[in-house]
């Protein structure tokens, strides 16, 4: 098992979900947590348990960002005008390894990260290794030729567990994707509730 896999099956056990909605995790087998007291009967959650429980959902769901990265999306979202709850959603599906992995260009978010790393994705015909780049409206992503052909790609577009969203339109044939629109929450298809105003709530009283 790689560390990816290890760290993405952890976040599943920690949040008690399958915040991915993958077929696999753990907790469709097992819905207690982990380690030696995962079993016992679990206390209601504080206020600012709640808060913190959404906030490292959401994180772990972009792949695991780290506090640094996460605090400073959602520092932009609150200084930019309307609900910081929306803006936070917005820039964080505007990230180019979110695109890449909404458009099933790769089977999970762990691997998106990865593929843009490795050099396998263009934006607008110039090639970007950065996950976090942020993608415009009407930007269009590809995957780079000598990597259309990988078999993680092949089978990453078969995948019956989830569908391209709306605001992202994918051409499997040619392996390209636009971007259409920056989506709301009830635009992205979370396989389990996010909760963007606890995450607001937690940094505006932390």
């Amino acid at each position: 098992m790689t560390k990816r896999t290890a760290a993405k099956y952890k976040i599943d056990r920690r949040m008690g979900e399958n915040i991915w909605g993958r077929p696999k995790s753990p907790v469709n087998r097992r819905e207690y947590g982990p380690g030696q007291h995962g079993q016992r009967r679990k206390g209601k959650l504080s206020d600012f348990g709640l808060q913190l429980r959404a906030k490292q959902k959401l994180k772990g769901y972009y792949g695991d960002l780290t506090e640094k990265q996460f605090k400073r999306i959602y520092t932009e979202a609150a200084r930019v005008k309307g609900d910081t709850g929306e803006n936070l959603i917005g820039l964080l599906e505007r990230r180019l390894d979110a695109v890449v992995y909404r458009a099933k260009f790769v089977p999970t978010i762990f691997a998106a990260r990865q593929f843009v790393n490795h050099g396998h994705v263009k934006v607008n015909g110039k090639r970007v290794n950065i996950p976090s780049y942020r993608v415009k409206e009407g930007d269009v992503v590809e995957v780079r030729d000598r990597s259309k052909q990988l078999v993680s790609v092949l089978e990453a577009i078969q995948l019956p567990e989830r569908d391209v969203p709306e605001y992202i339109e994918a051409d499997h044939s040619k392996m390209t994707a636009t971007f259409v629109r920056t989506p709301g929450l009830g635009d992205v298809p979370y396989p389990v509730m996010m909760e963007p105003n606890l995450v607001i709530e937690y940094y505006a009283q932390n």
